[in-house]
């Protein structure tokens, strides 16, 4: 199973509130959709169902499949999204 997970960090200030956002989702390669009977003009996938990096990250080998030997690329992409934002209004002490 393949899963890169992406965090993103964003902080504004200003009139004494803080606003904080933070967005992150994690990116999973699922079924391929690799079509081996194109040249024949048919419909033929491998029945591959989830991507599994031959290698480690960084390496080209992480793009391609152990289980089908496809690029990664063929394998649909599904991405789960997470928001979170947390607001500190501004203190009237200050």
């Amino acid at each position: 199973m393949m899963k890169k997970r992406v965090v993103v960090l964003k902080k504004t200030e200003g009139s004494g509130a803080r606003t904080r956002s933070r967005v992150g989702s994690v990116v999973h390669y699922v079924e391929c959709r690799k079509n081996h009977a194109a040249k024949l003009g048919g419909f033929a996938v491998d029945g591959c169902r989830e991507f599994m990096a031959t290698g480690e990250d960084g390496t080209e080998e992480a793009f391609f499949c152990a289980a089908c030997g496809c690029h990664r690329s063929f394998h649909r992409r599904e991405v789960n999204a997470e928001v979170v934002i947390e607001y500190h209004p501004p203190n009237p002490n200050h």
